[in-house]
């Protein structure tokens, strides 16, 4: 049977030379302000407990906690620490030593290029401050330095500040899913974000110019706000923002 040209498949564009890149076990990763280490029970549980302790809207929208003793918390460190996926991290504020935060990589996949950054969790201290927002720029910086092509950010839909953020580091917004999952014994629609690594190059400028100390006035303000550096790279943003 003779197929017109213009009946012919259509394919996705190569991709030449493309090897798996690694997988981030027993990487640690640091900035000007932050730094990221894999977390242990023994060196950061107690420690980020504190930072927890009286803030039990922080676990909200997480399939685990609050935790009702350090002890327990602990134990849930033990736990997940050390795990191939999610590898977790612990945050670092290098200017106080304090541990005020976890945050993980997941749903590694090194043979399609693709990671994302979950289980963030910071305590109010750390919410909205040149550390947080290292802190995720780390990991953005690690994944498409490493070769992954394309870097997730997904959410609870009702969580509305974590879809601000997720939008606020440059990540395009790709939708919900309806009825992802459950936890807590509530239904969680999922809405999706994402970057890719042909937006690396712009991302990582707007990054740059954000983090620098002259970006900040004398009381500590921002000059330019990070969300208007990367609103160029982002190819859809979030409708419900």
């Amino acid at each position: 049977m003779n197929i017109r040209r213009s009946d012919s498949p259509q394919f996705g564009a190569p991709v030449p030379d493309w090897s798996p890149p690694p997988v981030p076990h027993g990487v640690s990763m640091k900035g000007r302000y932050a730094a990221l280490e894999p977390l242990d029970a023994d060196k950061h549980a107690a420690r980020l407990f504190r930072a927890y302790q009286g803030e039990d809207h922080v676990w909200d929208y997480l399939p685990y906690g609050p935790f009702s003793s350090s002890a327990q918390y602990h134990r849930w460190v033990q736990g997940v620490a050390g795990n191939g996926d999610p590898v977790f991290y612990a945050v670092r504020d290098l200017e106080t030593g304090h541990y005020d935060g976890v945050l993980s990589l997941l749903r590694i996949d090194p043979s399609a290029g693709s990671i994302e950054v979950g289980h963030i969790n910071f305590a109010p201290t750390l919410q909205r401050t040149p550390v947080a927002t290292e802190a995720l720029f780390l990991t953005l910086q690690w994944a498409f330095e490493a070769g992954y092509r394309r870097f997730e950010w997904k959410c609870d839909a009702l969580n509305v500040p974590s879809r601000r953020a997720g939008q606020r580091l440059g990540l395009s917004f790709e939708g919900v899913f309806r009825q992802a999952t459950v936890y807590k014994g509530r239904n969680r629609d999922t809405a999706w974000f994402a970057a890719i690594d042909a937006e690396w190059p712009a991302l990582k400028e707007a990054f740059r110019v954000w983090l620098d100390p002259a970006n900040f006035d004398e009381n500590g303000h921002q000059i330019e706000r990070l969300s208007d550096l990367t609103a160029l790279v982002r190819v859809a943003s979030d409708p419900s923002l």
